[in-house]
């Protein structure tokens, strides 16, 4: 067990996986570069020799043709995106190529890429450089979707992802990179299992990604005025851990849902939806999503501080269905980054 950055758990992972298994690649823009994408690939060049770990072109589509050609052929691919709006470029041979081979061919070949996707904001990043699509994979049978919250599941999750026989979108937040945990030498966590980060009796808050973090957080606060509050950590959102939440909701009777990106046919709805068709007697409030703004990611500093939720406004609508008379701005410290960074250290706009 050590105490290691988001960062240097994705490297441990990599690193890991590409000694273990001498078919594991890598390849993405700027993998070999001086900064190794936030520090997630640094030295693994040096390590493995330029034909295990390589640049690329701009050109994602056919890269992504590319590693699934490879992985048909007993390779394991991991293919690199320093944000996920590039991945778009190769929507068709993700959703169309990688995710219907092992059905198309009745599951003769298998398609074992891991594609990872950095989401989340930052400042200057506005409409098109800070979007969490995450929904968008999730919608798709045949691709597995992964979100880790912590260091030790993002080491856990990633090197269960290289080991599996599906592709698998590996999104990571940008604003989980620099945080500092724990982290065993040998773990691998299960792909498709929540982990229940806090327990609780009062409410259940159902979060993926970073906003687990804001969940803790409020969490943690209304913890001091006898509110008790669950905290779900959904960890894989395809396949989509659904025992945890409905036996946590069994339990609080009260279910809110913190959206990563956009509530409208998002992640949150497919969670109300488990709740209400599972539950919907047994609880005693209606179940609430939040998520960001219904707009585009703004790229002004004044529009961002009003455009992503926090654990503030998580308490908020906790205590209006409590209907408990609190002083939100009093009770809960104050805030000295702007929300579209981090923390003092993030220097943006990458």
């Amino acid at each position: 067990m050590k105490k290691i950055k988001f960062t240097e758990a994705i490297l441990e992972a990599t690193d890991i996986c590409m000694k273990r298994d001498s078919k594991v690649v890598l390849i993405g823009l700027g993998v070999p570069d001086p900064k190794g994408i936030f520090g997630t690939t640094l030295g693994l060049q040096d390590k493995y020799g330029k034909e295990r770990v390589m640049d690329m072109p701009l050109a994602e589509n056919g890269m992504t043709g590319i590693v699934t050609g490879i992985s048909l052929n007993g390779f394991r691919p991991i293919l690199t995106h320093q944000r996920v709006e590039f991945a778009l470029l190769s929507i068709d041979q993700i959703v169309n190529q990688a995710a219907k081979w092992y059905y198309m061919n009745a599951g003769q070949q298998s398609v074992p890429i891991v594609i990872r996707m950095i989401i989340g904001r930052g400042w200057g990043q506005g409409p098109q450089h800070a979007q969490s699509l995450e929904s968008w994979f999730a919608h798709i049978p045949g691709l597995k979707v992964v979100v880790p919250s912590n260091p030790a599941d993002a080491k856990g999750l990633l090197i269960s992802s290289i080991e599996d026989d599906n592709p698998v979108i590996f999104l990571e937040h940008r604003w989980l990179h620099n945080i500092k945990d724990n982290v065993p030498d040998d773990y691998v966590a299960e792909i498709g299992k929540a982990r229940i980060a806090k327990n609780g009796k009062d409410f259940t808050i159902v979060a993926h990604s970073y906003m687990v973090l804001e969940a803790l957080r409020c969490a943690s606060v209304l913890e001091n005025y006898d509110i008790s509050i669950e905290v779900i950590d959904l960890r894989s959102l395809r396949p989509l851990d659904n025992e945890t939440i409905i036996e946590s909701i069994n339990k609080t009777k009260r279910l809110i849902v913190v959206d990563n990106g956009w509530v409208q046919y998002g992640i949150s709805a497919e969670i109300l939806s488990i709740a209400t068709e599972n539950l919907f007697e047994q609880m005693v409030s209606k179940p609430i999503r939040i998520g960001i703004n219904d707009s585009p990611s703004p790229s002004s500093r004044a529009l961002a501080n009003h455009y992503y939720p926090r654990a503030k406004d998580i308490a908020k609508n906790i205590l209006n269905i409590l209907e408990l008379d609190l002083d939100i701005e009093s009770i809960f410290p104050e805030v000295t980054t702007e929300l579209d960074i981090p923390d003092k250290t993030f220097t943006g706009p990458f």
